[in-house]
């Protein structure tokens, strides 16, 4: 006992109740030496390439201008292709792909390509003796490793040593070593200096250049850095001896090259290879760290105490949040699935089968009024707050910023150089889609729940999986739905909700009782609500229609006849704002919405608003003598999903007979304008995943003209034009041999005119569709054909076979007298070159593209067997995905900022594809003590990407019942730049009242 306090007390005193060791690291074995070495590496690498003459190397840049300038462009074909990846993770494994294959292919390239030993640089020594290092490294290290487990087993290391190795760790540690190796041949190379061997030790110290006499040498010599690159190879990386020296090691070392100085070299060199050397030494740094770790269990790291700990456990903590829809994907499921749910909708459920007329008869009536349909628990208070938001459940960042607004107990505002105190609404609207792209269990959860979730938590006594039989279900201690002082929910399902014909809305909605800490009363699809100084809210479900059905329609217009005075005003929420969308179709919907606002509701409906587009507009009505049904139109879907542009819809003038003009639009007219540009540049930023679309469509369309055999007139020209006429000559007769000769690219062509006429828009004349049509497919055929023949120029450079020219240099440079690789390849059976030239041959796709090509050139196609042409075509393919992907994205992002911001088309289509989170919005009312309608407009203009634990929230003191609508700071992140905190940016962008009937 008395030992356990003593050491208690020592824990206490150091304050080191925890430390970091190896066990306790977020990567169990981080191995800090491989940092170092890279830095190491590094340093390297800038040392040696300084050292060159730079005069010189001006001098070999000019005299090979023309092939740099083709490398430029090759390079900046294979950047524009991997630019979306740059500087930041992407979970799908599509990017991790692209970063590996573009890393293949221009590793590919830049060795077959001529002149860079003009440059001094051999890209196919580096190349292949980085490949032949790195396996070798990877076998040895395995080999190792396999070994230590093996002692481990039998119990003589510790036991910490039984925990199996990081394979990340392994081949980062390979990939430093084969760099740092590649780099010392690439400027030293592999001789081994015969010197006098009794004044070895003196001239071959490492620490020479600090005597006295030698520091002015030095110093002149680290003024021409060339000569003291040399002296570096010679003196500092100089072998450790000869095979002599270890006679047991004799046969199991590679030799280094023989280098004569004079007279007196003849024979062969027993001097151990300068590059093995190194090599050794790297395997021994890891090997003798390695050991060391799992040996003790101690990590060479400064270890932590409890606070520092999780102070910073806390700073690494984060919400897992998803990102925005990427409705552009070739690869998403999700988008799938909605296809086939919207087509299922629209052709089974459309006019067979309403959920709507389900809930109409399944409801339960009582004293003449339809209680599962009518709240009228809000009509006895004497003032009200109540908010409004719309498409949420797409970006987890969006989504939590306006819910965070939503959730807090007052927003301060500035207006008028005064400060508002806007107090959390009593009632919370929500106008439907609730989750994007599909209703799902998954998007519901994910994109819905969990961000209101986090801004105000559930109840305690909330189970996710708790199905709400008899609503409403009230919390302990709550007798009836108007004694219950927490904030409520109401919502409407929007088309997004309706693919799966309403059965994740009415599993998540009306059968839960709780969105985060709002509480659900709501037992159907569309209700409506009595609230104070005969204000009401009528919430409609228009379905897949944009209409409501008879059912519907007769509910409220009994309810209109039997309970809303003439003197009532109303507030109707609709998903869809059918003034606008009809304006701009030039169609007409919601007959029977315009029937209950026109002749049952009679200028009673003060406002009506609506989400779906996502933005937010106001549109009020201007004074005539003739009736107004009603007095404003407001929009405001900008509650998490993707922002729509404004300037679209701002000739919008009349709707029932009453013009109306703009007094509101969020993001403004010339900012929507303008961010619309972000199509050109942007759109495969936003949207890497259509390369798998964009990347094929191309390849179709030049696929019937590879490969091109007379080329040679294009550079024959000596003027800049004449070559330019040239080339576009060549392309305008290819684009004849399509027209008139090829199969496979015509088809596609046509295929492809048949898709670009229908997305055109229907309401555009079928004449406009067809010019548009074809001017957007013509872009896209005359840039897939202008790329073939730039590939089809390219593959007319040198090549050659990689291993090959590998084997021989190997032997000429890497003298072998021991026959050690013999006896490798002897014991591996084989399998030691064979490996070798199979992950060359990899970077031998350009010589398979030139070898086709001249063998299809000179004797035709039919000189390819079935395997050598699919082999021909899939190394053409491999190249020309990355021409393609940048510059299809490129055209159709044109497509899309030319249609939107000239024609005013496809606003849905343009907006989705750049999936902005930001101008974020929600809508504030508050019936006052007049009756007045006080509506505030609430907007964020940038949405924070990085969150936080609030401290305020952690601080605060949690009683063990207590609802999370009674604490201060109930919301659990904030953002984690102070500046971008929504409750710091939030600000006004609209405000009126509207007038009650005295």
């Amino acid at each position: 006992m008395g030992s356990d306090k003593q050491a208690t007390g020592l824990l206490e005193t150091l304050r080191m109740e925890r430390v970091r060791t190896i066990l306790t690291h977020t990567y169990p074995y981080p191995h800090e030496h491989s940092r170092h070495a890279i830095i190491a590496v590094v340093v390297g690498c800038l040392f040696f390439i300084s050292s060159d003459n730079m005069h010189t190397l001006i001098e070999k840049l000019d005299n090979n201008v023309k092939w740099w300038s083709m490398y430029a462009c090759l390079l900046g074909f294979f950047y524009f292709f991997s630019s979306p990846f740059l500087g930041k993770t992407i979970k799908p494994s599509y990017s991790n792909f692209s970063r590996w294959y573009i890393a293949w292919i221009v590793v590919a390239t830049l060795y077959h390509l001529p002149s860079f030993q003009s440059m001094g640089v051999d890209m196919r020594m580096n190349l292949s003796l980085f490949l032949t290092i790195y396996i070798s490294s990877i076998l040895f290290l395995l080999v190792f490793h396999i070994i230590f487990i093996g002692l481990w087993y039998i119990g003589l290391v510790s036991r910490v040593a039984g925990r199996r190795p990081a394979i990340l760790t392994v081949l980062q540690n390979c990939t430093v070593l084969s760099i740092a190796c590649c780099v010392f041949y690439s400027h030293c190379g592999n001789l081994a200096n015969l010197r006098d061997r009794s004044h070895q030790r003196k001239y071959s110290s490492w620490f020479s250049f600090w005597k006295k006499e030698e520091r002015s040498t030095w110093l002149a010599k680290f003024l021409r850095m060339n000569e003291l690159k040399d002296q570096v190879c010679s003196s500092w990386f100089a072998p450790v001896g000869s095979a002599s020296d270890y006679p047991l090691l004799s046969k199991w070392v590679i030799y280094g090259e023989l280098g004569c100085n004079g007279s007196g070299c003849a024979g062969s060199s027993d001097e151990i290879s300068p590059l093995y050397s190194l090599w050794a030494t790297f395997i021994g740094l890891y090997i003798a760290n390695y050991v060391v770790e799992r040996s003790t269990g101690w990590a060479l790291t400064h270890p932590l105490s409890v606070e520092e700990y999780e102070k910073t456990k806390k700073k690494q903590m984060k919400p897992d949040f998803l990102d925005m829809v990427p409705w552009y994907s070739g690869t998403s499921a999700d988008l799938f699935k909605t296809a086939f749910d919207l087509l299922v909708s629209v052709t089974v459920f459309v006019g067979r089968f309403d959920m709507r007329m389900m809930q109409a008869a399944m409801n339960r009536s009582q004293d003449g009024a339809q209680q599962d349909f009518l709240y009228d628990h809000f009509s006895d208070k004497e003032e009200l707050w109540f908010d409004f938001m719309a498409d949420t459940g797409d970006g987890g960042n969006s989504s939590y910023t306006v819910a965070r607004l939503l959730a807090q107990p007052s927003i301060q505002v500035t207006r008028d150089d005064s400060v508002l105190s806007l107090p959390r609404g009593n009632l919370l609207l929500i106008g439907g889609d609730l989750a994007y792209p599909n209703p799902s269990s998954f998007t519901y959860e994910r994109r819905f729940f969990c961000p209101f979730e986090y801004a105000l938590q559930p109840p305690p006594c909330y189970k996710q999986d708790h199905i709400a039989v008899n609503k409403p279900e009230l919390p302990d201690g709550v007798a009836e739905l108007k004694q219950y002082d927490g904030p409520q929910c109401f919502l409407i399902p929007g088309n997004h909700d309706w693919f799966d014909g309403l059965h994740t809305f009415m599993r998540y909605i009306c059968h839960k009782s709780w969105l985060g800490g709002w509480f659900m009363p709501q037992k159907k699809s569309y209700f409506a609500l009595q609230l104070p100084k005969r204000w009401w809210v009528f919430g409609l479900d228009l379905a897949l229609h944009n209409d409501i059905d008879v059912y519907q329609f007769k509910f409220f217009a009994e309810l209109i006849q039997e309970k809303v005075g003439d003197n009532d005003s109303v507030l109707l929420v609709t998903h869809e704002p059918n003034w606008l969308l009809d304006w701009y179709w030039n169609d007409v919907s919601g007959k029977n919405v315009s029937h209950l606002i026109c002749d049952y509701l009679k200028g009673r409906c003060k406002l009506r608003v609506a989400g779906d587009l996502h933005h937010y507009m106001r549109h009020s009505f201007v004074p005539s003598d003739g009736p107004v049904h009603v007095q404003h139109l407001l929009v405001n879907g900008c509650g998490g999903a993707f922002l729509h542009p404004t300037h679209v819809f701002s000739n919008f003038k009349k709707l029932y007979g009453t013009s109306y003009e703009t007094k509101a639009a969020y993001p403004s007219l010339e900012d929507s304008s303008r961010i619309a540009l972000g199509n050109i540049l942007k759109f495969r930023k936003k949207n890497w995943q259509f390369d798998i679309i964009g990347g094929f469509i191309y390849f179709v369309l030049s696929f019937s003209m590879f490969p091109q055999c007379k080329l040679d007139h294009i550079l024959q020209d000596n003027t800049f034009s004449g070559h330019l006429w040239s080339f576009f000559g060549t392309v305008w007769n290819v684009f004849m041999h399509v027209l008139e000769h090829s199969y496979v690219s015509m088809a596609g062509a046509i295929l492809l005119l048949i898709l670009a006429i229908a997305f055109v828009p229907t309401k555009v004349s079928r004449k406009k569709r067809a010019v548009i049509g074809i001017l957007h497919v013509s872009s896209h055929l005359a840039a897939a054909l202008i790329l073939m023949l730039l590939l089809e120029l390219g593959i007319e450079t040198c090549y050659h076979t990689l291993y090959e020219w590998y084997r021989y240099v190997e032997s000429e440079h890497f003298p072998d007298p021991t026959g050690l690789r013999s006896r490798i390849e002897q014991w591996t059976f084989g399998l030691y070159p064979a490996c070798i030239k199979y992950l060359m041959s990899a970077f031998d796709v350009p010589e398979v593209m030139a070898v086709s090509r001249s063998n299809i050139c000179k004797n035709g196609m039919e000189s390819l067997s079935r395997g050598g042409a699919i082999i021909y075509y899939a190394s053409v393919f491999i190249y020309f995905w990355v021409f393609s992907t940048p510059v299809v994205s490129l055209v159709f992002g044109s497509y899309l900022y030319i249609c939107i911001n000239w024609l005013h088309m496809h606003f849905d289509e343009a907006f989705s594809s750049l999936r902005i989170a930001n101008y974020k919005a929600l809508t504030r009312f508050h019936i006052n003590k007049d009756g007045d309608l006080e509506v505030f407009t609430l907007a964020v203009d940038k949405v924070p990407k990085e969150w936080k634990v609030d401290p305020h929230w952690e601080a605060e003191p949690k009683q063990p019942q207590q609802l999370s609508h009674h604490r201060k700071f109930p919301s659990k992140w904030s953002a984690a730049v102070a500046q971008q905190e929504p409750l710091n940016t939030v600000k006004i962008v609209d405000h009126f009242v509207v007038k009650t009937n005295r």
